[in-house]
C-alpha cells in the first residue's frame, strides 16, 4: 500500500500496542524498538498493562507517525521479534 492508498493523514498520533509475556524488561525493550524508528518517541508516551493472570504484558507506544513506511517498518521489527507475541 502506497502512502497514497492510506486512509491515515500524516503526521498523526497512532498508538502501538505490542503483546508479550511479562518476564524481563518486555516494556523497556518495545520502547527502544519503537524508538529506533520514532526519536521523538517519550518514555511516559509508553504504557504497559498486565494480562489477568499476570502472566502477559500489554504494551501501548503512542507515537506521532510520519508515514505509512515508518509504521510498516515498526510492525515489521514487532512481527520479526521474537519476544512479541502479536502486535496490533
Amino acid at each position: 500500500m502506497t502512502e497514497q492508498e492510506t486512509l491515515l493523514e500524516f503526521p498523526c498520533e497512532f498508538p502501538i500496542k505490542a503483546f508479550g509475556k511479562h518476564a524481563g524488561d518486555f516494556e523497556e525493550h518495545i520502547y527502544t524498538l519503537i524508538k529506533q524508528h520514532a526519536p521523538e518517541l517519550e518514555r511516559s508516551a509508553v504504557s504497559a498493562r498486565d494480562s489477568r493472570g499476570g502472566k502477559y504484558l500489554a504494551v501501548t507506544a503512542n507515537i506521532t507517525a510520519r508515514s505509512q513506511a515508518q509504521l510498516d517498518a515498526i510492525y515489521g521489527d514487532l512481527s520479526n521479534d521474537s519476544a512479541v507475541l502479536m502486535a496490533l
